[in-house]
């Protein structure tokens, strides 16, 4: 099959449009069209619905996406490990992180991993689980470094390097920073601020507030900014759940953890890599430097 269908399928698939396609790759709407159509006919299924607002993909096209980006993926590590073997020092590694990562973990990391491969570009994209997740299984990044709060899944190599503890923080200026011991009910008559497409995070308040028997909290501010949630949370109002990795040695005056009823939300975390694709040196060398890490 002609590798240039695939990047045109990838592209339409994207940007979901012939137009903003066909500008993103400088050739003719004609063109694309032509190339969609003659793949859909080469696979014997319609790739995406035809609207007047765009191309919507079928979920023909959802699994042709995957692959070609899983596809796309070993071709560069394919390329990467020719330069290895040639002796080349350079390369990409694309990472996947959640907030507790990329905020506080992985940038003294990279900055290291730098001085010994100053070859070696970085790409560090943060998100949170269920936007990181099906980014790495559709093969968008070589390592994710996250909670591991989710099911097993095939091809995946899932490797817990610390225990991490959520707690919930106030101002402390906040009535419940007052209390010896804040209950469920209480906490839940504020606002709440949260990481924004998080839903795992937000199942977990659900979960706590439903298991004493009361309603969770109204979510009032997301945001995709730690920072943010810090922000709102110091200026009086609102409550949210943090790491207690994130409090620590940051300037978090005025901002308290609460004393609450039993645990609110406890898990893993940690790397998640394709068997295999550790063996390019850099990258090999990349997961060996997170794992030497001291993270409890």
């Amino acid at each position: 099959m002609d590798s240039r269908l695939l990047r045109y399928f990838v592209t339409v698939y994207d940007c979901q449009g012939i137009s903003s396609a066909a500008e993103r790759l400088h050739i003719s709407q004609p063109a694309i069209t032509r190339s969609i159509h003659n793949l859909e006919q080469d696979l014997g299924v319609e790739l995406f619905e035809r609207k007047p607002n765009g191309m919507i993909p079928t979920r023909y096209a959802d699994v042709l996406a995957r692959r070609v980006r899983l596809m796309e993926m070993e071709y560069r590590h394919a390329l990467a490990e020719i330069d290895s073997v040639r002796g080349g020092t350079q390369g990409i590694i694309r990472i996947g992180a959640g907030p507790l990562w990329y905020s506080k973990i992985l940038p003294k990391l990279i900055s290291s991993f730098q001085d010994e491969w100053p070859g070696v570009r970085i790409r560090l994209i943060g998100g949170v689980l269920n936007t990181l997740l099906p980014a790495m299984e559709a093969g968008k990044f070589d390592i994710m470094c996250a909670s591991l709060d989710f099911p097993k899944r095939p091809g995946l190599v899932v490797e817990p390097l610390m225990h991490v503890k959520h707690s919930i923080i106030a101002s402390a200026n906040h009535p419940e920073a007052k209390k010896l011991i804040s209950v469920p009910h209480d906490l839940a008559q504020s606002p709440w601020v949260v990481l924004a497409d998080d839903d795992v995070g937000s199942s977990r308040i659900w979960s706590y507030f439903s298991s004493h028997g009361c309603r969770p909290p109204t979510i009032s501010v997301e945001t995709s900014e730690p920072e943010l949630i810090f922000d709102m949370v110091a200026r009086g109002l609102h409550l949210a759940h943090v790491p207690d990795l994130l409090l620590r040695d940051r300037g978090t005056e005025g901002i308290v953890k609460l004393r609450i009823e039993g645990p609110f939300w406890e898990t893993s975390a940690g790397l998640v890599y394709r068997s295999g694709e550790t063996q390019l040196p850099y990258v090999k060398r990349f997961v060996e430097a997170i794992q030497e890490l001291k993270l409890e």
